[in-house]
């Protein structure tokens, strides 16, 4: 099967969040199940072509806009540790810029850029005389290629028996632009936005209901985010339109490529370790405490509760705000954050760290090393999130034998369950009611089992023998695949 995945950002060489790493590991996993898989993504001005080995092909791209036409070069590559083929678009007007989508505001042409890089996968298609039996293309920023693959290149043999896949990484971020100048850009022009169309919201051009409404099948990144967001709370405004592509709506839980997150073969943690030698983990964890600061006499012993997230209400920050502070004082943990978003929050976590300096070991910014080094290091890693349509450090934690303590919401959900003592099932803690509460109650859970023989070895092992391999993901993706030909 060709498929054309197209996104925004792909680890390593743009990354804001899960949706690179997804991008990432997909493809690896479905040339290694025989597939024949390309990615396309922008050539950010940051990315170090020297260093990942990308050279010019010299092919220009034509890539009509409005009633203009573009060009750009395209540059190729492949993903790191394997031979999964990468193009980037290059293109210095959208693309040589600070970060991919603007800091801290969005760039005001993201409609206009992402429009041109959806349009632009096709013709790299064209030039590279590559013809796929599926689009993929990730979250609002590549849904265009939707209505592309539909409306345009339908009638074009290379693509007249391509199917479109779209998928909601988080629909909380859709895309929403004022509508003269994107439907222009997008060359379908003012006469297909009315009241009711699959490009009209509100009077406004919405990416992501325009990939939900064009594409031959919808996936999200679990299965229980994939009901939740048919139902108002969670929908973002979208769920009346979810409901009517109901359907094709399917859920496909996010996997681990744990070739990078094991800590039996992690080279950035301070020493390996596996199930058979889980007691090496203390090891670990007085390695990250010295590295921090601490010494033999700061009870090294103490609880270490991990933290790597954004700093947004998504995540539930305000509920760490309203506890975390009382239960430093009280000396019932440490606490390891590594994180960036939200000024206030910023500055609430950095004054932690000033009143709480041996209890607080906090970190602004991101750090992939810094990020394993807490995941490894942490007894417990806790999720809070309002929402969370899969989330993947908890299965990273996970497989460190560090517990989850989460709220029971969309992949999270689907993926931890609550250690029950009597029958020494389960791998975490959780709560549903998005209160501090409830989430400080499922926290004094968690530290009653710390160090409690048998139930600490036994919560340990069962989160490390867990199985979320991006391989079953992959699997999963080309059964959709499948059901998506079948409608073209």
């Amino acid at each position: 099967m060709n498929i054309l995945l197209v996104s925004a950002e792909v680890e390593p060489f743009a990354k804001t969040g899960g949706l690179a790493d997804v991008c990432a590991t997909l493809p690896r996993e479905w040339q290694r199940l025989g597939q024949n898989p390309i990615i396309v993504m922008p050539k950010y001005g940051f990315i170090n072509v020297e260093k990942w080995g990308f050279r010019p092909t010299f092919l220009t791209l034509i890539v009509p806009m409005g009633y203009w036409t573009e060009f750009a070069h395209v540059w190729e590559g492949t993903l790191p540790n394997s031979n999964v083929p990468v193009y980037l678009i290059e293109h210095n007007q959208y693309f040589d810029r600070p970060g991919i989508y603007g800091e801290a505001n969005e760039y005001p042409d993201n409609n206009r850029r992402f429009i041109f890089l959806a349009r632009a996968a096709f013709e790299v298609a064209k030039a590279l005389d590559f013809t796929p039996d599926i689009i993929h293309a990730h979250d609002f920023h590549t849904a265009f290629a939707m209505p592309f693959l539909k409306g345009i290149y339908r009638n074009e043999h290379r693509f007249s028996k391509t199917a479109g896949v779209f998928t909601i990484h988080n629909l909380a971020y859709q895309g929403r632009y004022e509508p003269y100048s994107t439907m222009e850009f997008s060359t379908f022009g003012m006469k297909n936005f009315y009241p009711g169309s699959w490009f009209e919201y509100y009077g406004s051009v919405n990416f992501m209901k325009v990939g939900i409404m064009f594409a031959d099948k919808i996936t999200t990144v679990s299965p229980t985010y994939a009901k939740e967001i048919r139902y108002p709370y969670y929908g973002e405004g979208l769920h009346d339109v979810l409901n009517y592509r109901g359907a094709d709506l399917i859920g496909v839980l996010n996997g681990v490529y744990y070739n990078d997150w094991d800590p039996n073969v992690d080279r950035y943690i301070y020493k390996n370790y596996n199930i058979d030698s889980l007691y090496l983990k203390n090891d670990v964890k007085k390695s990250f405490l010295y590295e921090n600061g601490l010494n033999d006499y700061d009870n090294l012993e103490m609880p270490l509760i991990g933290m790597v997230s954004r700093l947004t209400e998504q995540k539930g920050i305000d509920l760490v705000r309203y506890k975390i502070e009382q239960y430093l004082a009280e000396g019932a943990f440490r606490f390891a954050l590594l994180g960036s978003g939200n000024k206030n929050d910023e500055d609430f976590f950095v004054y932690l760290k000033w009143k709480y300096p041996k209890l607080a070991l906090i970190q602004i910014g991101y750090s992939d090393l810094l990020s394993h080094r807490i995941i490894a290091a942490s007894d417990f890693f806790l999720m809070p999130s309002r929402f969370e349509p899969c989330g993947l450090t908890q299965m990273y934690s996970m497989k460190y034998g560090t517990i989850p303590i989460v709220r029971q919401t969309g992949g999270l959900a689907d993926t931890v369950f609550e250690y029950n003592y009597a029958t020494g099932e389960g791998n975490g803690f959780n709560f549903y009611q998005y209160n501090a509460d409830d989430m400080a109650w499922a926290i004094r859970r968690a530290l009653s089992i710390y160090n409690n023989q048998p139930h600490w070895d036994i919560i340990r092992q069962n989160a490390m023998k867990m199985d979320f391999s991006s391989g079953k993901t992959a699997m999963e993706y080309l059964k959709v695949f499948t059901w998506a030909l079948e409608k073209v």
